[in-house]
C-alpha cells in the first residue's frame, strides 16, 4: 500500500563504490517537505535460500550449513542460500546453492516460494526470495566455490525452529525462512 505523500524523489546520483559484489552511491532526495537529504545506497543484485526438507520417520529435517562469516568473525548455521547472477531468476539460484552447498536436488512440485524480504531497506537494495524445498533428494556431493568452505549438518525442523526462538540462529533469512517453512507444514 504505497501513499502519495511518502517518498523520496532523486535529484542526483554519485557512485562511490563499484566492487565484484556491490556498489555503493551517495544520492541527493528531495523530501516531501521540500527539504533535500543524503542517501548512501548498497546496491546488491539480490539472492535466494532454499529450505531443504528430507523426511526422516515421518518428521521433517532441515538441510543447514555452518560456514565461517567474516564481518562478524563466527561460524553461522544457515540454510543454503547465494547471490543471484545478473539477470538469472531467483528460483534457479536458490536450487543452484541447494545443490552447490548441500549436494541436494528439488522436483519442481516441491519447490514453494515462500516469500521475499528485504534484509536491510534503510540503506540496501537486495532482495531476498525464500524457497520451501519438499523431499530433497540427496547428491551427498558439494560443488563449492574457491573460496568457500562449510559443512552440510541436518536436524528436525522443529529444533531448528527452536534454535531460531533462543537466538542461537542470527541470520535474519534462515530465522524467517525457516519460520515460514514451518508454518507452511503446520509445524
Amino acid at each position: 500500500m504505497e501513499t502519495a505523500h511518502l517518498i523520496e524523489q532523486q535529484l542526483s546520483s554519485e557512485e562511490i563504490y563499484n566492487g565484484r559484489i556491490l556498489h555503493v552511491t551517495r544520492d541527493t532526495v528531495l523530501l516531501e517537505n521540500g527539504d533535500q537529504a543524503i542517501r548512501e545506497v548498497i546496491h546488491h543484485p539480490g539472492g535466494a535460500c532454499a529450505v531443504p526438507v528430507v523426511m526422516r520417520g515421518g518428521v521433517p529435517h532441515v538441510l543447514m550449513v555452518k560456514q565461517f562469516r567474516y564481518p562478524h568473525r563466527a561460524e553461522t548455521l544457515e540454510l543454503p542460500a547465494g547471490k543471484l547472477e545478473q539477470g538469472e531468476d531467483p528460483a534457479e539460484c536458490a536450487r543452484r546453492e541447494l545443490r552447490e552447498e548441500a549436494g541436494a536436488v528439488v522436483e519442481d512440485a516441491k519447490f514453494t516460494l515462500l516469500g521475499s524480504l528485504f534484509p536491510t531497506p534503510a540503506y540496501d537494495t537486495e532482495v531476498i526470495y525464500m524457497y520451501l524445498a519438499e523431499d530433497v533428494t540427496l547428491l551427498h556431493t558439494q560443488s563449492l566455490d574457491a573460496d568457500e568452505f562449510l559443512d552440510v549438518t541436518e536436524l528436525p525442523l522443529s529444533e531448528a525452529v527452536d534454535r531460531v526462538m533462543r537466538n542461537e540462529i542470527p541470520d535474519a533469512k534462515t530465522q524467517i525462512a525457516l519460520l515460514k517453512a514451518a508454518r507452511a507444514l503446520g509445524i
